[in-house]
């Protein structure tokens, strides 16, 4: 039997609907949606974990960050792919990273970064202790039905939001929260990025195959065009407003520096063992219950939420099997605190790839081993403009908002939390705060109907949770 055909029946090609050739595509197409967190948590989390902590010379920290967050993902798709068989994507999450930052640095808390890691490893290890017991997803199958309807829309929105700020086209104002640039025409970022948004719908409507990809590397090449032609970048900021996004149109490639020291990750790993010597009681708890409970609902409506876009959900709407899945973040949490980086979770960029055709955990390895590959250019990986992997977000938007029509908006028991899950993640920047208003919401709405009695006690009890969570969260840590 030749490869080919071997690797077709393990991951079960035909019974999914897909074939090699989709298979590596949607695995390019996610990786370059996603490869931003190589260069993006090392930065986030060298605010924490500096080269002075670490003991090693200038610029060598970010570098080992860069590693252990390849290798941590790595290993979770490893999971996702041959355990799991889905094509999804995970590494260190944004949002989480932020927040191992904010624990060791905020004058509250202020706990070591190796205490950190220790919270990360011991959020793991619990993670895969409650899915081999099937806890995690006997509550995940709790959701309401309107709650599991709105996590796609409500990601799609999110992608819109996060896309359009980081390609410059909306900026960031302090009433208004959002609104468009105002030097659009002038912002050659913003340009570039328009022209490549529409290059990706013409080829997207076209039934184009690699839309997506096509569109991130044409915008890239138009952004390196616009720089030859001596075009000024954009401003940061515009009077009150300001962008989230790099003004940068082509990277300089003069500027990339390399450290083969950058592969020597023994100041990291391990280091999560010394944090257990310095724990103190409540703050290493609040800590810990943070992070797995943003872990938690993250993953559980991100996972959802893709399912449905890849048409892997049961006539109830229920992810058959999630547990396989969520197996994968848990080990790739556990094995990024041994090796010295953030929370693991799935990417919701995992959606560029399922609009592509990825359907089975072929498209995961495809990923993972992109992401092995990007190991010797860890410092090349500036060379594709920072802008470019967004248009793919507006295009994700689109067929993640489908999934609107799925909630009954006759009846204001499916409405009210439907819209509840969707408006908030998008307006502040969190999943698990949608979901969590989803939780809240529903099991209020149906006794206020009548209906208490259809209402089931465990829904009551994540109701009781997010309260307690966001009233302990918000007194405690902020």
């Amino acid at each position: 039997m030749a490869l080919g055909d071997t690797i077709a029946s393990f991951f079960g090609f035909d019974d999914h609907g897909t074939d090699l050739s989709t298979e590596l595509l949607a695995g390019l197409t996610t990786f370059l949606t996603m490869s931003y967190i190589i260069a993006v948590n090392p930065i986030i989390l060298n605010a924490a974990i500096t080269d002075a902590k670490l003991g090693v010379g200038e610029n060598v920290a970010i570098q080992l960050l860069a590693v252990t967050t390849i290798l941590s993902a790595v290993a979770a798709m490893l999971v996702m792919g041959v355990y799991a068989n889905r094509p999804f994507g995970l590494a260190s999450g944004m949002g989480l990273n932020a927040f191992f930052v904010t624990v060791v640095l905020s004058e509250p808390l202020g706990i070591t970064w190796q205490t950190a890691l220790a919270a990360v490893f011991l959020e793991g290890v619990l993670f895969i202790v409650l899915t081999a017991v099937g806890a995690r997803e006997y509550v995940i199958n709790l959701f309401p039905d309107p709650v599991k309807a709105g996590v796609g829309p409500g990601i799609g929105l999110f992608l819109a939001i996060i896309g359009l700020q980081y390609m410059r086209i909306t900026a960031g104002d302090a009433i208004d929260l959002l609104t468009f640039n105002p030097i659009l025409a002038q912002d050659p970022v913003a340009v570039v990025s328009i022209l490549g948004i529409l290059l990706t719908f013409l080829l997207y409507a076209r039934g184009t195959n690699g839309a997506i990809i096509i569109g991130i590397l044409g915008t890239s090449v138009l952004g390196y065009a616009a720089a030859a032609l001596g075009f000024q970048e954009g401003p940061n900021q515009v009077g009150d407003l300001y962008t989230l996004a790099d003004r940068t149109l082509a990277p300089g490639i003069d500027e990339i520096t390399y450290s083969a020291a950058a592969y020597d990750i023994t100041p990291l790993a391990g280091a999560f063992l010394d944090g257990f010597s310095d724990v103190t009681g409540l703050t290493f708890a609040m800590v810990l219950f943070t992070f797995f409970f943003v872990d938690f609902f993250d993953t559980a409506g991100t996972l959802v939420g893709l399912s449905r876009a890849a048409d892997m959900t049961d006539e109830d709407g229920e992810v058959p099997d999630i547990d396989e899945p969520l197996m994968a973040d848990a080990v790739g949490t556990t094995v990024g605190g041994i090796l010295g980086t953030s929370t693991v979770t799935t990417f919701i960029e995992s959606s560029t790839g399922i609009e592509e055709g990825g359907r089975t955990g072929f498209t995961a390895l495809v990923v993972a081993g992109l992401f092995l590959l990007a190991l010797p250019f860890i410092p090349l990986l500036s060379a594709l403009p920072s802008y470019a992997p967004y248009v793919a977000f507006l295009v994700v938007a689109v067929f993640m908002l489908r999934n609107v029509t799925d909630i009954d908006w006759h009846d204001n028991a499916h409405a009210i939390p439907g819209a509840l899950t969707i408006a908030l993640m998008p307006l502040t920047h969190s999943i698990a705060t949608g979901i969590a208003a989803g939780l809240l919401s529903y099991p209020l709405v149906k006794s206020a109907q009548g209906e208490f009695d259809d209402v089931q006690l465990g829904q009551w009890v994540l109701a009781g949770a997010v309260v307690v969570y966001y009233v302990v969260r918000t007194n405690t840590l902020a």
